[in-house]
């Protein structure tokens, strides 16, 4: 269907997702032509095969007449389908394939499209392919091509009317005969400097990878649009929100290796939101938390246990300056009734956990660093290391080689740690160094809170990058790096989401976001603390005392693999 109008003679193929690397091609499941007729219908033939039941396709419908007289034929009109694991599909399954699909499968499944319609993922990330093509089927419903999709986890909010404005732009294209109309869908899609895209797919796809680009200042759709209810469109990214689950007042959050999001909150609770793209439900972990108190950090280790930091406890656990509380995976609290505090622990902010089962404590209350074992033991003994190189640290970050990075909130400094603790060693570089993240070539981006800007210093402690503003970076808290290394902060002043490119790129540091930052209309409120899931999902929680939400941006980076242990790593 192109809105309501039936698409005749478009050829359809269904198709088995890639599995030899992100954008790899898909595999064509039908060795015959399958036209829609005049009412824009068609049946996939029974005999294809896919190669097992888990294996991921989708469909994709090419060409055709959008109900007009005369012979038609739209070369420009690419439109699909996500429907989910192969073996899902009965032979009563109805599909409907139009623009509110086409924009709920290319969002979700951005991070393994390439051009043309191609859908695939390495074979290491089997698990984040098969959460987008849940994610799009959240988005959308395929039997009836409307949003949102049906049987949605409780306190998860899709983005309908959104998605409905960008499907009413692709119809300015997949409405008409092509020529002039499609051109003007097609300009919206083009990158500035690149080439333009063939077809409405490539066009939307590029929309939403980029989404600061040509954002339209009219609209192109001639008439009524087909889609309603529609809203403003300030740049394309499409975000949801998460709610419920006891969140109140949310600061850090982390993900565990099924893509479950854990959440923190300063007054006394912890979240469990599930995978995008899952029927999981939103939950409060409700289990001896009265040791949960103003909590400010939080991580995943390897094992998928969570560690939350807690700033202040009850006078009656470690005489009220703070304690870290280790759950197991499905909520049990595995640090005794009144959490770690030990080694030093002193009104811990941030935590980090590595690849050997330790975990990274900044302790704000005499600025110095904690490290615990996995069983909460303190490897440092009962002295925190870092003595006179650290001032009020509010974040850590680990490289490959198991050094601690730390930020300084009230220097301009960060701080390197050995793993031993032997040296810390303090750079100047920052303008009250909010948040710390580290790339794949061990380089370490820093959020400057009072600069408004972002740094980048290399492993060996060398400043490559000092004081980069732009990209609607205001007051930033959380930083955050994907598979591709792309940087992306969290404005807690601005209520938007920034990117900058990154180390490997021409430019390090060039921001990629306009002056206004990204997500203006993603309903973000002092956002705190970022993460990015195994399908290019942007986590953010939004710290603002009463919201109590998380916002997930849809599709919009590269995938990585979770937990974060040490530099991001893609899948």
């Amino acid at each position: 269907m192109a809105g309501s109008s039936p698409v005749s003679g478009a050829v359809v193929q269904l198709y088995a997702a890639g599995n030899s690397g992100y954008g790899s091609a898909g595999t064509a499941l039908l060795t015959g032509s399958v036209t829609t007729d005049s009412s824009g219908g068609f049946t996939v033939p029974s005999g294809y095969t896919c190669a097992g039941a888990s294996t991921q396709v989708y469909l994709v419908a090419r060409g055709g007449n959008p109900g007009l007289s005369g012979s038609v034929n739209n070369s420009s009109l690419a439109m699909m389908a996500a429907l989910g694991s192969c073996g899902s599909i009965t032979s009563g399954t109805t599909v409907v394939v139009n623009e509110v699909t086409t924009v709920a499968s290319v969002a979700a499944l951005a991070a393994f499209y390439s051009s043309g319609g191609n859908i695939g993922s390495s074979a290491t990330n089997a698990l984040g392919l098969v959460n987008a093509f849940g994610t799009a089927n959240q988005l959308a419903n395929m039997t009836t091509g409307a949003s949102p999709g049906p049987s949605l986890p409780a306190g998860l909010s899709i983005p309908s009317a959104k998605i409905n404005s960008l499907a009413d732009i692709l119809y300015g294209c997949t409405g008409t005969s092509g020529g002039a109309h499609c051109d003007a869908v097609i300009t919206e899609g083009t990158i500035p400097g690149g080439s333009a895209p063939g077809n409405t797919l490539d066009a939307i796809y590029n929309m939403l990878r980029n989404p600061s680009i040509n954002v339209p200042p009219i609209q192109l759709v001639v008439g009524p649009p087909p889609f309603t209810p529609t809203t403003a469109t300030p740049d394309w990214t499409l975000a949801v929100t998460w709610s419920g689950g006891g969140m109140n007042l949310a600061t850090a959050l982390a993900l565990d290796s099924s893509g479950n999001a854990w959440v923190a909150s300063y007054f006394n609770a912890l979240t469990e939101l599930p995978a995008l793209g899952t029927s999981g439900a939103v939950q409060q972990i409700a289990a001896a938390s009265s040791a949960l108190n103003e909590s400010y950090g939080l991580t995943v280790d390897g094992s998928n246990n969570i560690w939350v930091a807690n700033e202040q406890t009850s006078s009656s656990i470690n005489s009220g300056s703070g304690s870290v509380v280790k759950f197991s995976n499905t909520g049990q609290v595995l640090s005794g009734a009144s959490g770690y505090s030990a080694g030093g622990v002193y009104y811990p902010q941030g935590l980090a956990a590595d690849t050997t089962g330790n975990v990274w404590v900044v302790d704000y209350g005499d600025s110095l660093v904690t490290l615990l074992g996995s069983n909460g033991t303190p490897v440092n003994g009962n002295t925190g290391w870092g003595t006179g190189q650290l001032a009020l640290p509010v974040a850590v970050a680990v490289d490959a080689s198991h050094n601690a990075w730390v930020a300084n909130q009230s220097t301009n400094t960060i701080t390197k740690i050995s793993p031993d603790g032997s040296s810390a060693t303090a750079i100047s570089c920052c303008d009250g160094a909010s948040g710390v993240a580290v790339d794949q070539s061990g380089n370490v981006w820093v959020a400057n809170f009072f600069g408004s800007s972002i740094s980048e210093v290399s492993n060996a402690g060398t400043v490559l990058l000092t004081g980069q503003t732009g990209g609607g970076v205001n007051h930033p808290e959380g930083i955050a790096i994907d598979g591709a290394g792309t940087v992306w902060v969290g404005n807690l002043h601005g209520q938007t989401l920034s990117e900058f490119s990154g180390s490997k790129s021409a430019a390090p540091g060039t921001p990629l976001s306009p002056a206004s930052g990204l997500g203006t209309d993603a309903q973000l409120a002092t956002p705190f603390a970022l993460a990015i899931d195994q399908s290019g999902n942007v986590w953010v929680s939004n710290s603002s005392n009463g919201i109590n939400t998380v916002t997930t941006f849809v599709g919009l980076a590269t995938p990585v693999k979770t937990p974060l242990l040490g530099p991001a790593q893609l899948p």
